[in-house]
């Protein structure tokens, strides 16, 4: 049984006219969609994690990225802790706008994607740890948006 969690972040993907959410759909340890997420490399600052993971799992490149005040952790399923060697995931959000571009999924794992709306997003994602951190980054857009125009 292992203590430690691995330290990494959630990385919303979006991009805006008209607000767009991506999702991925996972094939690797469990199947469903999610968003962008991964690992903490030794010494790296979490920005550069969030760009590095979202680059690796769709080639897509970050316009804007902003570290939101929200974090959080899951536990594992028995074979990824044991692959992960640490008991599940704690993570840092963000928000990261994108151009709305052809996206390149990493096929190891996964092998989907979908643009979405944020109702459409809140129906295809299964835990409510997604789902608080949809809520999350939808508010901070809309509040930054309304900023803008005014």
């Amino acid at each position: 049984m292992y203590r430690r969690y691995r330290k990494g972040v959630f990385g919303i993907t979006y991009s805006t006219k008209p607000l767009r959410y991506l999702l991925l759909h996972r094939e690797l340890h469990w199947k469903g969609w999610e968003f962008t997420k991964g690992g903490k490399k030794a010494r790296e600052k979490l920005e550069k994690t969030c760009r590095r993971e979202i680059k690796e799992e769709t080639g897509l490149k970050i316009k804007k990225i902003k570290r939101l005040p929200f974090q959080g952790k899951f536990n594992y399923n028995k074979k990824a802790e044991q692959e992960w060697k640490a008991k599940g995931f704690e993570y840092v959000l963000f928000a990261c706008q994108v151009k709305k571009d052809r996206v390149k999924i990493d096929k190891k794992e996964h092998n989907d994607y979908k643009w979405c709306n944020y109702s459409q997003a809140m129906k295809l994602l299964r835990w409510p740890n997604q789902k608080k951190c949809l809520k999350i980054v939808n508010s901070f857009i809309k509040q930054n948006f309304k900023k803008h125009k005014n």
